[in-house]
């Protein structure tokens, strides 16, 4: 049975900083593109991020230079680093395994709420 479960989120400030880290269980990562999402309220989920099996990253326009996402293939980990946080980043934030063909399986957390304000 795959897990997939984020953790870290809170309530920051605009300008701090926050790291989101996803572990998976019940499979190892090594092979798959791992990916983080959002969904702020009212709003449809969007895609912040992936990070592939070669650790190549790919952002999304609205986060780039602040986001980055890294990942432990040995303790099955992803992350998400979150820095000069603004409030649109408001949203709960959720990993993905991502399928390894297209239409293949996916996995996904449960999300863990992020909010910025003062």
């Amino acid at each position: 049975q795959v897990q997939v479960v984020e953790s870290g989120g809170g309530l920051v400030q605009p300008g701090g900083s926050l790291r989101l880290s996803c572990e998976v269980s019940g499979s190892i990562i090594i092979i798959y593109d791992m990916g983080w999402y959002r969904q702020a309220p009212g709003k449809q989920r969007e895609l912040v991020g992936i990070i592939d099996s070669n650790s190549n990253t790919n952002y999304a326009d609205s986060v780039k230079g602040r986001f980055t996402i890294s990942r432990d293939n040995a303790k099955n980990m992803v992350y998400l680093q979150m820095n000069s946080l603004k409030p649109e980043d408001t949203a709960v934030y959720y990993c993905r395994r991502e399928p390894l063909v297209s239409g293949g399986r996916d996995y996904w957390g449960k999300g863990t709420l992020v909010t910025v304000s003062t």
